[in-house]
């Protein structure tokens, strides 16, 4: 049985190459990443920076000159939350902070309000690897029910045919690695998408970055400790091909430093699941939680 899922994840793994944006009009591609299809399959460069909130702030405004905001966001931005699945030695932790050319995970996502949660709430099973400098995303949208039964029950799940080879990849992983869920974590995002010659490019800025190593159901009201200081955003630019001139300009300008920051990794750390890496963001060890239901105000070291 075991050797029919590793077949099926050759072929996957041979889906993956293909363009997210193949096929789709010029005026769509930038909202590829979010858009309802079952099955997204992707490749681009990623680079991320650590900005303090005021000049967030200003690099939103700047950049929103050149790029509309995504559709998804508004004003306040929109929730994000993941629950990470690891070996029992979190091989995949170790394969991140080691830098491995070739790694990957495997994460449920949610966008929304996790609260509204229900057994039929649309999510995504991903698996997120990196082949050398290229990230490469593959993910599947399922009911809240049948993800929670192909990564927890590590049982197989109804499907389309599109989609089968993908999720007996993922059922694979599961079995083969035995991995269980290991981490929560959840922020706030604005993105920005591009358009006309920036087609492909996406700007995101993630702040009130939080976690949890328990409670791993996206609907439980469970507390979730800061991962990275409530002072601090995290900024992204993901290129299919290349980053514009003007945008590293701008990073340049504002001598923004190039960082090696996983919100995983972060989580991991923060729990004491394993001891801190040379990449972990320091400056949250107060012991103060937020409850992302009820936000307290949290007295936290500066950033």
């Amino acid at each position: 049985m075991l050797r029919k899922f590793r077949r099926q994840a050759v072929l996957a793994g041979r889906e993956g190459d293909r363009p997210a944006s193949a096929g789709v009009p010029d005026g769509e591609q930038g909202h590829r990443l979010r858009a309802p299809s079952t099955l997204h399959a992707f490749n681009r460069y990623e680079i991320k920076y650590l900005v303090d909130m005021a000049e967030a702030a200003e690099l939103r405004e700047e950049i929103g000159r050149r790029l509309d905001r995504d559709r998804h966001s508004g004003e306040a931005g929109y929730g994000i939350w993941s629950v990470y699945y690891d070996t029992r030695h979190l091989r995949f932790y170790w394969e991140k902070v080691e830098g491995l050319k070739f790694r990957r995970k495997l994460r449920i996502r949610h966008y929304g309000d996790r609260f509204a949660v229900t057994a039929g709430t649309p999510v995504y099973v991903e698996i997120k690897q990196r082949v050398n400098r290229v990230t490469q995303k593959r993910r599947v949208c399922l009911p809240y029910a049948d993800a929670l039964r192909l990564c927890d029950g590590r049982e197989p799940v109804g499907h389309e045919p599109s989609r089968r080879a993908f999720l007996e990849e993922v059922l694979d992983l599961v079995l083969r690695l035995d991995l269980r869920a290991v981490a929560m974590t959840g922020y706030t995002r604005h993105a920005y998408v591009g358009r006309d010659a920036d087609v492909g490019l996406r700007v995101t800025f993630d702040h009130r970055v939080r976690g949890r190593d328990r409670d791993f159901h996206l609907g439980a009201d469970a507390e979730n400790r800061l991962i990275v200081p409530a002072r601090t955003a995290i900024m992204e630019v993901k290129a299919d091909e290349r980053v514009p001139y003007w945008l590293t300009e701008l990073t340049a300008r504002r001598n923004l430093q190039v960082v090696r920051v996983s919100k995983y990794c972060q989580s991991v750390e923060a729990h004491g699941l394993a001891p801190r890496s040379i990449f972990h963001v320091p400056g949250h060890d107060s012991g103060h939680v937020l409850d992302p239901g009820r936000v307290r105000p949290a007295v936290l070291p500066e950033a």
